[in-house]
């Protein structure tokens, strides 16, 4: 396997193996945060979406079904940088600054996703 496609799967894999544990791990803290931003039911969003990603990038890490990994990915990062970093309607500065990276961010990995899934059909 060529080293670059590797070094891919494992970063952008990783990233969403990491958050997918990281839901797991925080659960209680994740819960209470996606509480205050207003999630219906943070109590089942919360480790659903921690299987989404945690699935998603299994998935792109051991290219086993990469399509439906991104599709994971994608459905987790539509909904929740819409509702978790809705820097528009924040008032703290620094809480608007970190919620406007973490959206910019958010897009660009939804991009990645995005592109990699087309290039998984053709």
């Amino acid at each position: 396997m060529d080293f670059i496609l590797l070094l891919g799967k494992v970063l952008f894999g990783g990233y969403f193996i990491y958050g997918g544990i990281n839901h797991f791990l925080n659960l209680k803290m994740m819960t209470g945060y996606a509480q205050m931003k207003g999630v219906p039911i943070p109590s089942i969003a919360v480790p659903l979406t921690g299987v989404l990603i945690l699935a998603g990038g299994l998935s792109l890490l051991f290219d086993f079904y990469p399509f439906y990994g991104c599709l994971a990915i994608i459905l987790f990062l539509l909904p929740t940088t819409l509702m978790m970093h809705n820097f528009w309607s924040v008032q703290d500065p620094q809480q608007k600054m970190g919620d406007q990276i973490n959206f910019f961010k958010n897009m660009a990995l939804l991009g990645a996703a995005l592109m990699l899934s087309d290039l998984l059909v053709k």
